[in-house]
């Protein structure tokens, strides 16, 4: 299975790329439901926080209508508070857990449809639904700046703040605040709270778990506050290469956890690829690109990853559609950096 670990720039083309993304894009529009939900695949769960990362993906591989209907169906399924249940199957209620990252996702996604396509109407459509989203968070941050994690299904808060969820809500926060200054609206609560936020990872790390019911050692965690611009220049590769050995497998891509089993996954690679791109490592990401580009089943569909050293593909025949869109994010990003006159930084980090 394993390739040469050359540089992207050597093996693909611009052309093989945007053949690549248009491949990944099929899969996540076959999977989308005709209500716009999109789940993980056929008859399985659809979470609104990877929901929205497929609408993402979709308007990346320029498939707007498509992007717009799953955003519809977000408006459409949202709870009076602001919230979304944890996930649906069949469009119908299965976790009725309430998580903050998740309501608050839909303003990245959104952000980015309007950079894909101007489109200032649809913004306004969706306001609502971006507003009370994020408000639903915001009931759930503390004096202290951390954002509680969730409400259980009796409606009683969990406490405990998570690193990777909390630098993912920063990032939502900045979108919709870019938002409301597009709609002519101010949103000074929403700053301030973003600020607080942003000083409670930077500087009280002792206030945030890595996961909600482990002690295990998440990528996640190490790499979210960087990519999301919360950490950033020598602090950045700092906190990056400081910790490289425990969480990249030489040859593979990035760990899920750092504790042994170890399990190599396609979207931690992205997200860790996207991280490179945004502090300047430009080798390294495609260097890890051509790693994670070996776990693409003969479908074309991308593995969610691999259990190791036993080199098998984990859990099997699972090929989620989140996994398509993280690679095509991705291979839009490293397409940004190489075409003439492309931001270095990469698409999504210009964005934001």
């Amino acid at each position: 299975m394993r390739g040469s670990a050359v540089n992207l720039r050597q093996e693909l083309t611009l052309s093989e790329i945007e053949g690549l993304i248009q491949e990944q894009a099929d899969h996540i529009s076959q999977t989308q439901l005709l209500s716009g939900a999109i789940p993980w695949y056929n008859n399985g769960i659809a979470d609104p926080w990877d929901h929205v990362e497929c609408a993402i993906a979709l308007d990346a591989s320029g498939r707007f209508e498509e992007a717009e209907k799953a955003y519809r169906w977000l408006r459409d399924s949202q709870n009076p508070d602001g919230s979304w249940w944890s996930s649906y199957v069949n469009d119908r209620p299965e976790n009725l857990t309430r998580d903050t990252n998740y309501s608050s996702y839909p303003a990245v996604g959104l952000w980015y449809h309007y950079l894909f396509t101007g489109a200032v109407d649809f913004i306004a459509e969706m306001w609502s639904t971006v507003e009370k989203g994020i408000r639903f968070a915001l009931e759930l941050q503390q004096p202290t700046g951390e954002i509680y994690w969730a409400r259980d299904t009796r409606g009683v808060v969990y406490p405990l703040a998570l690193m990777a969820a909390s630098s993912c809500i920063f990032q939502s926060l900045r979108c919709g605040i870019r938002m409301a200054k597009l709609l002519g609206l101010r949103r000074p609560e929403w700053i301030a709270s973003s600020r607080r936020l942003a000083r409670a990872i930077s500087e009280r790390p002792e206030l945030f778990h890595n996961s909600v019911d482990s002690q295990y050692d998440y990528a996640m965690s190490w790499y979210y506050p960087v990519l999301t611009g919360i950490v950033r220049r020598q602090k950045a590769r700092d906190r990056i290469f400081g910790k490289w050995s425990d969480f990249v497998l030489d040859g593979w891509g990035c760990k899920c956890v750092a504790e042994e089993p170890w399990w190599i996954t396609v979207a931690e690679t992205c997200e860790l690829i996207l991280t490179l791109t945004r502090i300047g490592e430009h080798d390294r990401a495609g260097l890890l690109l051509n790693w994670v580009l070996e776990l693409k089943d003969d479908d074309g569909r991308f593995w969610t990853g691999m259990k190791m050293p036993e080199e098998e593909v984990w859990p099997p025949e699972e090929k989620p559609s989140w996994v398509s869109a993280a690679m095509i994010i991705t291979l839009k990003d490293q397409t940004e950096t190489r075409k003439p006159g492309g931001d270095r930084r990469g698409v999504f980090s210009r964005f934001l």
